[in-house]
Order: C-alpha cells, then sequence, then structure tokens
C-alpha cells in the first residue's frame, strides 16, 4: 500500500513539474511585441521573420536582429539573444522570453529584448 501510495504522489508530482515548465509561446508581430511589451515582460513569444544582422559571441551569447515587415523607426526589430548561429538572410522563427530594460553597462541598453532564443527555419 506504501508503494502505491508512493508511486501516486510521484506521479502527481511529476505531472505538475511538467505542466508548470511548460510554458506556450505566443505568436507575436515584431510591432506588437513594442506595442505590448509591458503585458508580454517574461513571457515566451514566438517571431517569425528574417535576420537582418548578427553579432556572434558577444558575452558568451549571439545577438540576433529579426525584422517581419512591421513596426518602424526604433521599432522595426527585435533583437534575440541565443547559443544558437543563423545567418543573414535567414528566415526563421524565434521562440524565447522578453525581457526588459536590459542593461548590460558600457552604453548596450535595450528596452526589449528577446532572451535564450532558439530558432527553426521557415519556409
Amino acid at each position: 500500500m506504501k508503494s502505491s501510495i508512493n508511486s501516486l504522489v510521484a506521479l502527481a508530482l511529476t505531472a505538475f513539474i511538467t505542466t508548470a515548465s511548460v510554458e506556450a509561446a505566443e505568436s507575436v508581430s515584431v510591432s506588437d511585441l513594442h506595442a505590448n511589451r509591458i503585458a508580454l515582460g517574461g513571457k515566451q513569444v514566438t517571431i517569425t521573420g528574417t535576420v537582418i544582422k548578427v553579432n556572434n559571441g558577444i558575452m558568451r551569447r549571439n545577438f540576433i536582429h529579426l525584422q517581419d515587415g512591421t513596426g518602424s523607426g526604433d521599432t522595426d526589430r527585435v533583437i534575440f539573444t541565443s547559443q544558437q548561429k543563423v545567418s543573414v538572410g535567414d528566415t526563421v522563427s524565434g521562440t524565447g522570453t522578453v525581457a526588459l530594460d536590459t542593461d548590460f553597462t558600457m552604453g548596450y541598453f535595450y528596452p526589449t529584448l528577446v532572451e535564450k532564443a532558439t530558432f527553426e527555419p521557415t519556409k
């Protein structure tokens, strides 16, 4: 009986941890991300677009600039950080966590940044 109870408790904890740690990413446009940055802060988002700039190996991460044709001026792109490498011109879907007001010092301040991103090629 005690073994059955322990098995049920372990199963329930596993289900809780798995459910709690999996957060579905919200698919948004570049302009929507900037317009709703406060509400999206700390949440997972996915943005599909074209890579327009890449800076690899900066502070042990890659900085990837993505545009999707929305937004304008200073909000025409989203900057992602990632361990993955992509190339300028690639069309990808990037998924990561929205970080607000990130200050890396030395003049590198990002009002909106998508961190720890993963990328998938799109067709």
